[in-house]
């Protein structure tokens, strides 16, 4: 018997259809990827299966007793806590004793390498995502929902994670855009595309083999069924032969056919984003000379020189609270080192991507959050009308007027580069883009 199933299931949330009476069955222990793109519905399918949203219509089924836990894609900003206290919170059975639920609770944490009695509100994206993955392994449920488990994480702890679900005894379906984490876990592959989802029982690589023999499939077939409509309206204007008795028949078919095609959901086209072209900085870009920077309790910066120069492309690396956003933010000079300076080249104009996306206003629509009222937006000195642009980074003229905070992770990602990509730029800083 399925641990969870799906029946006709249909979905829509204040914008268009997300899924249409869909149909999935979810076996004890499988590690399914959902896949898709943003704003397709992923995150909204975990919140059905977990039961945070009601199907607009069809059914929803799971097995008497078995536990389902998520792991949301955005840290809340109202966690509040010590970190113990947060990974206790993820206990939901009643039969535990007091004793087992702390056990349980060390076990996560040691696993996971965190300090149980830091507080929550101090620690960095990447620790905050580790703290909420153990909120929801502590009573290892039956299935285990991941919205971008990978998300902040350091390397270190994607490897972790990766081995401890390959071994995890539940049913694991996660969300992710990191194709090794997903090439090296998942067994099955559930697309969710133009409201319908597609399931592939095979590997990722496995998937984008046969996904583009469907697609070419699917352009042929297209193909043949316009060509066939396209005859049968020149046949139906020849005239008054079209409204004979004998070719009612005939007549409804192409009505039929209209109906068809007006209903045929396209696929969606590839990003066509561009950046504002800036002139060129001078050679030096920016400077720091022996740099330090502490937080109570721990030095995360020490006596740190470099030169960053046009042209160069950094890749900053190391655990999670090791202090590269802080590193960022000192290079930015929205923070002031303890010591050392930071020095500025000449014409720099920069563009920067936060790794919380503070720049963006949840509360406008994605239209006001790029143009606040206007028609028109200037890009590299050519006039666009926004939602021409806005299309450019593949929101529709719908999806644009919809309010910023019920985009999905990804479409906020993208509004955030249609806002920063509008403006002209010669050093990009990229915080998790």
């Amino acid at each position: 018997m399925p641990l969870i199933g799906l029946r006709n299931v249909s979905f829509t949330h204040g914008g268009p259809l997300l899924l249409d009476h869909v149909n999935l069955e979810i076996e004890p222990g499988e590690r399914i990827g959902l896949v898709g793109r943003n704003g397709t519905g992923k995150s909204t399918l975990l919140k059905l299966l977990d039961g945070t949203h009601r199907p607009d219509d069809g059914e929803i089924f799971v097995t008497a007793g078995a536990t389902i836990k998520r792991l949301v894609q955005d840290v809340p900003q109202t966690t509040v806590g010590t970190v113990r206290e947060i990974v206790k919170s993820g206990h939901t059975s009643q039969e535990e004793n007091d004793w087992d639920i702390e056990n349980a609770a060390d076990k996560v944490i040691t696993r996971l390498g965190l300090d149980s009695d830091a507080e929550f509100s101090k620690l960095s994206s990447g620790m905050k995502r580790r703290v909420l993955l153990g909120q929801a392994l502590i009573d290892e449920p039956d299935a285990l929902l991941l919205d971008e488990p990978t998300n902040h994480l350091d390397i270190e702890s994607i490897a972790w994670l990766e081995k401890f679900l390959k071994g995890y005894a539940g049913t694991v379906i996660f969300i992710t855009h990191d194709r090794e984490f997903l090439q090296a876990l998942a067994n099955r592959i559930v697309e969710v595309e133009r409201a319908r989802l597609f399931d592939w029982t095979c590997d990722y690589k496995t998937f984008l083999e046969r996904k583009q023999w469907a697609l070419e499939a699917e352009e042929r077939e297209q193909a043949l069924f316009d060509k066939k409509l396209a005859q049968e309206e020149v046949w139906i204007r020849q005239g008054v032969k079209a409204r004979r008795t004998r070719n009612e028949g005939r007549v409804r078919a192409l009505k039929a056919m209209r109906e068809q095609r007006r209903q045929r959901r396209e696929k969606l086209g590839n990003v066509a984003m561009s950046v504002g072209d800036a002139d060129k900085s001078g050679q030096l870009v920016m400077e720091l000379k022996n740099v330090t920077y502490s937080i109570p309790g721990r030095t995360l910066i020490n006596d740190f020189t470099s030169l960053i120069s046009r042209g160069d492309k950094i890749g900053i690396i190391g655990p999670n609270g090791a202090g590269k956003s802080t590193l960022l933010k000192i290079l930015l000079k929205e923070l002031e080192p303890e010591s050392g300076h930071v020095r500025h080249g000449s014409k720099l104009q920069i563009t920067y991507f936060d790794q919380v996306r503070e720049q963006i206003d949840e509360e406008k629509t994605v239209v006001e959050n790029i143009a606040d009222g206007a028609d028109i937006v200037t890009v590299n000195g050519v006039n666009k009308h926004v939602y021409g642009y806005l299309q450019e980074f593949l929101f529709t003229p719908d999806r644009a007027r919809q309010l910023a905070k019920l985009l999905s992770g990804g479409e906020r990602n993208r509004l955030l580069l249609a806002r920063l990509f509008k403006r002209p730029t010669n050093v990009m800083v990229l915080d998790e883009p």
